[in-house]
């Protein structure tokens, strides 16, 4: 390989006799401007941005992976959907947390409240992706069970090591009387 460094060294040294660093710095710059120049007029395929910009008319697909999502009113942590499992099973290699909180969500799709059980998934290291932490309706923290800074993950007897948080719709509200 020293014939690789003897090349390099021999052309940069012949580069560096023939060109200022001011004539360099020139044509840097050229090119930068040119970039600038050429660019904007090169082809682009705009459909993915027209398709994200209107919805012809139709109903914008639900995003679980966005924390304003109806379902994660009250969640914090990092969505399971995000790290490799989907909004109500955890990923591979955890399990569910033996205790949850409970919250309830309202779907502006059909204007009803939701009881929606959010469950941590334990046993491995926190994802790291989509972090929510949205906390509509949370309790101080001697209500346990409408609470949401506990490590949940804690009632486990295999693993106490949160990764993710499911949001799991267990039905409809019932309106007090």
């Amino acid at each position: 390989m020293k014939w690789l460094d003897d090349f390099f060294e021999r052309s940069s040294r012949r580069a560096a006799q023939r060109v200022s660093r001011r004539s360099a710095l020139v044509g840097i710059g050229r090119l930068l401007v040119g970039a600038a120049f050429t660019l904007p007029v090169l082809p682009f395929d705009r459909i993915a941005r027209a398709a994200a910009g209107g919805t012809g008319g139709k109903k914008k697909a639900p995003d679980v992976y966005q924390c304003d999502y109806w379902r994660y009113c009250a969640v914090d942590g990092f969505l399971c959907s995000c790290c490799g499992g989907t909004m109500s099973t955890c990923p591979p290699g955890t399990e569910v947390s033996k205790v949850a909180w409970i919250g309830t969500c309202r779907n502006p799709q059909d204007g009803k409240d939701y009881l929606i059980s959010y469950n941590d998934c334990c046993g491995k290291t926190a994802c790291g992706r989509c972090l929510c932490n949205t906390n509509l309706g949370e309790r101080p923290g001697y209500r346990m069970g409408l609470h949401n800074d506990v490590n949940w993950c804690m009632a486990n007897t295999s693993s106490t090591m949160f990764h993710c948080t499911t949001a799991v719709l267990i039905g409809l509200a019932e309106k007090p009387s």
